[in-house]
């Protein structure tokens, strides 16, 4: 095969293990990271994020696999990917400014002469690859460059806890490109996953039954678009669980029977159907913000995405009024919270539900116990108001009335 030199913008978590992955694959790989402290982690070999199997690829990927602050070392390569984060402006719209940095980086370092392919791996919203495309040609006409370019949509599904399984394994890949050169360059690029010709470390094999992935080929506006529906799919799934665990309380009805029973149907499919305290991270809460912020700026309400939201939201303060009638008011009781990440096998607190339900233990007079075998540090800075209230745990079990 004839690997390429791709270079990512962004040694985040999602540009870390796309290009770790990539790497292992066999491309020659440049993460392009302007963070200095994370810069000297990762020359030093070591993986800032909390990921299973992403530093034992990095070290498996060896000098295939190369970190820089300098922006003139990737635009030699055969692919430039963004993967810089789009936080959440204070009316939910996804923040740009990064991914915009970036590619206005990228085009004042692009050379005369030569053709490039420009990746959008951000999830960002739908117009972004067009906005991005405008940005860059207007840099080149007023440096006079001859330089040409592309700009590809190429959206991520990675989930934290197992973003190298969804990687190296994954449903499909997603491609929006506006015409067949920028398709075969992202076929090229993943061509080791399509034909799954790749041999797989030994510590992830590949999945029984697994089949290789579909290419969805399409166009920018409708890869953009697909992210940010699938996200909010998945949110809603969750959200319905739980609205139904509600009703099933006051009827009678066991949820876990009823979402089996529902999961069975090939339609519906079991996965996310676990009642529970509803989702949090730096996905969902991001996305289906963003995804309401994109129908007001064009005229269309987004009431199901909205009342997603609304009931996850709600679910925290459920499970909150459920502690306290059971223990007959929080009065002299400590509850223990047991994991404190949005979700087991990460460090990572963003919109975790459990910050807001220790918020609400403490305002409703519990003392709170807390542990998570990975979050704790991150815990504590995100609760630094509440430190005298809320005391860490070093094992699950440590002195409480009732576990959350």
């Amino acid at each position: 095969m004839d690997f390429m030199r791709i270079a990512i913008i962004g040694a985040g978590y999602v540009g870390l293990t796309t290009g770790a992955a990539l790497a292992y694959l066999g491309h020659h790989v440049t993460c392009v990271e302007n963070d200095g402290r994370k810069l000297a982690s990762l020359k030093g070999g070591r993986c800032p994020i909390r990921e299973p199997g992403v530093e034992e690829i990095m070290r498996d990927a060896g000098e295939r696999l190369l970190f820089t602050s300098d922006i003139s070392e990737a635009v030699g390569a055969d692919a430039i990917m963004i993967a810089v984060g789009t936080p959440s402006r204070e009316d939910g719209s996804a923040d740009l400014r990064y991914v915009e940095g970036a590619a206005r980086e990228v085009a004042e370092a692009m050379r005369s002469g030569r053709r490039y392919t420009v990746v959008m791996k951000s999830t960002v919203p739908v117009g972004t690859n067009r906005r991005v495309r405008d940005m860059i040609r207007e840099i080149l006409s007023e440096r006079d460059s001859t330089a040409e370019f592309q700009v590809v949509s190429n959206p991520e599904f990675l989930s934290e806890g197992q973003a190298l399984r969804d990687f190296l394994y994954p449903d499909r890949i997603v491609v929006g490109a506006d015409g067949p050169e920028g398709l075969e360059v992202m076929r090229r690029m993943y061509l080791p996953v399509l034909e799954q010709s790749f041999e797989p470390p030994v510590w992830l094999p590949r999945p029984a039954n697994y089949t290789r992935p579909s290419l969805v080929a399409t166009d920018p506006a409708s890869a953009e678009m697909i992210k940010y529906a699938a996200n909010a799919f998945l949110a809603l799934k969750v959200s319905f669980i739980n609205e139904m665990a509600g009703l099933c309380e006051r009827v009678g009805a066991d949820v876990r029977e009823v979402a089996r029973g529902i999961g069975l149907d090939p339609r519906i499919g079991p996965r996310f159907l676990q009642a529970g305290a509803g989702w949090g991270g730096s996905c969902f809460p991001k996305d289906t913000a963003a995804l309401i912020a994109l129908g007001r700026d064009n005229g269309y309400e987004m009431p199901i995405v909205s009342a997603t939201r609304l009931v996850n939201q709600r679910q925290r303060v459920h499970i909150v009024d459920k502690l306290e009638d059971a223990l007959d008011g929080f009065a002299g009781k400590t509850v223990g919270v047991l994991g404190i990440a949005f979700k087991p096998g990460t460090d990572d607190i963003r919109d975790a539900p459990s910050l807001d339900i220790m918020r609400l233990l403490r305002e409703r007079g519990a003392r709170v116990r807390a542990h998570d075998p990975a979050a704790m540090m991150n815990a504590r800075a995100a609760l630094d108001g509440l430190r005298r209230f809320v005391e860490w745990m070093q094992s699950y079990n440590e002195g409480t009335t009732c576990a959350s």
